[in-house]
């Protein structure tokens, strides 16, 4: 038996190495657009905004509600309200299954979460779509949800909010789903015609039948940077057209340029940038009347 132990130096390393990943695992983020490593709790406090450089993380449907509303309180609205299988669609698995499977993976009950509350201390009926539950996609059950909303905003004298993010119509519900985009389409213009205020915020990403519909729709349209929006992706229209597109094409800053939002704001001005705009709108609303 030796007395003494010759150390390798590779294993040593090694176990270092180990040793200093699991302390610090599941503590950093790393960020998609400046490869900046990010600190967790930080990241949670800048509502998932990238603290180097502004790059906006895909953001909780709850949250934006949490953030949106006056200290975080809103009554929430139809969580009742759940997909069925009209069509009892089957691909790869049965369509009813992967609604249980959105639902235990999201934590939300569908593609859109509600509420009702005061926003600076507005009337608000708002809802957030989360690409979470089955790709953010609009079914009947979203096109329900977001006709309520708005008919309840008519009967209260509400402003609504919307936050927007999907990547369209659910194909797992074919006609039903389209149908979804003239209900509500309907709904806001009876909403319009009652002089009341519309927000959209479109965040990344916004397309599809979604944006064909009510995500374009709004009194006010804002949009998060470098979202992406359109109906149609951008592979599917080159080759289509044959033709390369823009850079920067359907993104948040490309249809700000070409007038088709209003405004891209930074998430963490947000909340007071819409405060401000309901100020304005429900002001010259009670002018009106």
């Amino acid at each position: 038996m030796s007395w003494f132990a010759r150390k390798n130096p590779k294993i040593d390393e090694q176990s270092a190495n180990e040793e200093k990943r699991v302390k610090t695992e599941g503590i950093f983020v790393k960020c998609l657009e400046c490869d900046n490593a990010l600190y967790k709790r930080e990241l949670k406090e800048s509502l998932q905004v990238c603290t180097h450089c502004g790059y906006h993380f895909r953001f909780n449907a709850r949250e934006r509600l949490d953030t949106l509303f006056d200290e975080g309180e809103y009554e929430k609205l139809d969580e009742e309200i759940t997909s069925a299988d009209p069509l009892q669609f089957v691909d790869t698995k049965p369509y009813i299954e992967r609604i249980a499977q959105a639902k235990e993976s999201s934590g939300l009950p569908e593609a859109i979460v509600s509420g009702k509350g005061k926003v600076g201390g507005h009337l608000v009926y708002a809802g957030a779509m989360s690409m979470d539950f089955i790709g953010g996609s609009m079914g009947s059950a979203v096109g329900e949800k977001i006709t309520r909303l708005i008919e309840r905003a008519i009967e209260t004298r509400g402003a609504v909010v919307i936050f927007a993010a999907s990547g369209g119509a659910r194909m797992q519900e074919g006609t039903y789903s389209l149908m979804q985009m003239a209900k509500i389409s309907a709904a806001l213009a009876q909403f319009h015609d009652a002089r009341l205020p519309f927000i959209s915020v479109l965040t990344d990403p916004t397309t599809g039948g979604v944006t064909a519909s009510f995500a374009m729709l709004g009194d006010v349209i804002i949009a998060e940077p470098k979202a992406l929006i359109g109906f149609a992706g951008p592979r599917v229209i080159e080759q289509t057209i044959r033709q390369k597109l823009p850079k920067g094409f359907q993104r948040s800053e490309f249809l700000l340029e070409h007038g088709m939002v209003d405004m891209v704001v930074d998430r963490r001005e947000m909340r007071e940038k819409i405060v401000r705009l309901l100020n304005f709108m429900m002001n010259e609303q009670l002018n009106v009347k």
